[in-house]
């Protein structure tokens, strides 16, 4: 089943990732997205090893973002393909059958499209501003993330991603979203996993 919080690895080099992800995963965290970028695919691939390692270890689940052909030969759980990357239908043919495909999407078309090519989660974004990316689509909020699941109907989990921070947790999921992902707010603080975990239950308790 897939975690309804997913962190996503930041980092100013592939140790700095690497510590990172061992913290996270020390503190309770279930999924783990390697982000690495603007470095080389062998840098990639020897990081996303020690990576498997690390999560192994804990047994957390670990995605690679963009580099398919890395997550099978590591023998990750996933990956997740940005808009500009790897068509996933490409992907699955790539990947065994129990490894897991996430897209990214901004718009209600993205996120149809993605569901046409069977992803197994969509990351639906940005909430709000981020550093993380350099070129940020639209910003949702949650009046975005309210339009897109009601005229969705759909069953394919919609991760809610973008600058999150703890306070926006609750909010977040009166829109019917499947969960959260999130990097910054994990980053500067590993202990801020219980206390989102904590959120993510109990919206989702209410909300029944």
């Amino acid at each position: 089943m897939l975690s309804k919080l997913h962190y996503i690895s930041q980092g100013t080099t592939p140790t700095q990732h690497l510590e990172h992800i061992r913290k996270a995963c020390v503190s309770g965290i279930e999924l783990v997205q390697l982000r690495l970028k603007n470095v080389s695919e062998d840098v990639v691939l020897e990081t996303a090893k020690l990576a498997r390692e690390i999560t192994s270890k804990h047994n957390v689940s670990l995605i690679i973002n963009d580099h398919y052909k890395i997550a099978a030969q590591v023998e990750a759980d996933g990956v997740h393909l940005g808009k500009s990357d790897t068509c996933p239908l490409i992907a699955r043919a790539a990947l065994a059958s129990w490894q897991i495909i996430g897209g990214t999407a901004n718009t209600l078309e993205d996120c149809q499209t993605l569901i046409n090519k069977n992803v197994d989660y969509i990351g639906l974004g940005p909430y709000r501003f981020t550093k993380t990316k350099t070129k940020l689509s639209p910003i949702l909020g949650r009046q975005g993330y309210e339009t897109i699941i009601k005229q969705l109907q759909t069953k394919t989990p919609i991760v809610a991603i973008g600058g999150i921070v703890l306070k926006d947790v609750s909010e977040i999921i009166k829109t019917g979203v499947y969960g959260i992902a999130v990097s910054g707010q994990i980053t500067k603080d590993f202990n801020a996993i219980t206390k989102l975990n904590e959120l993510i239950n109990s919206g989702y308790s209410n909300a029944l």
